[in-house]
């Protein structure tokens, strides 16, 4: 059976947007899912990135995906 290829929006449960994308597991607790901004967030704070250069990081990365 071939299965549809359809794009399920889920909320995420830290920042409250909806999101479309293949969810990430959060650092914080190993078990709940969050969108992919807040999944990389949470990688780049561990790392300690400040908010400011985490933002200019994901929207590299939204423009970098919008362009393909």
């Amino acid at each position: 059976m071939k299965e549809d290829n359809i794009s399920r929006l889920s909320i995420c449960p830290r920042c409250g947007k909806p999101y479309y994308e293949p969810p990430a597991l959060s650092r914080l607790d190993n078990e709940t899912l969050i969108c992919p901004d807040c999944g990389t967030r949470e990688a780049l704070d561990s790392i300690g990135v400040s908010p400011e250069e985490q933002d200019s990081i994901i929207q590299t990365i939204h423009r970098c995906l919008r362009s393909e």
